[in-house]
């Protein structure tokens, strides 16, 4: 099992879509919704947090940016678990004893 830092959140979606790759390609927001066919609030939104990153966005994405669709949702399942496991005072033990 993947263990993840819990000293700070991990990286977000929108964040990785902004910082690498908006920014250094010299792209806005609304350049990205016209090219994907999407609202600019739904990019201006994922890139802000607000929202999370769905498959088909992740698709689109990979498909614009020569990247997977893994790659993002991996960014947003690390977002997810990270935010479950600050939510949850305290897990519970393993139910299967092991000797």
């Amino acid at each position: 099992m993947n263990k993840i830092n819990y000293q700070r959140p991990p990286t977000n979606p929108g964040e990785i879509l902004s910082e690498e790759f908006l920014k250094p390609l010299g792209l806005t927001q609304k350049e990205l919704a016209d090219h994907i066919q999407v609202d600019i609030k739904v990019i201006n939104r994922l890139v802000n947090g607000k929202t999370t990153l769905s498959a088909e966005m992740a698709l689109k994405l990979a498909s614009s940016f020569q990247t997977t669709p893994d790659f993002w949702l991996s960014a947003q399942y690390e977002i997810d678990l990270y935010r479950a496991k600050m939510s949850l005072p305290k897990l519970p033990g393993a139910i299967i004893k092991t000797n």
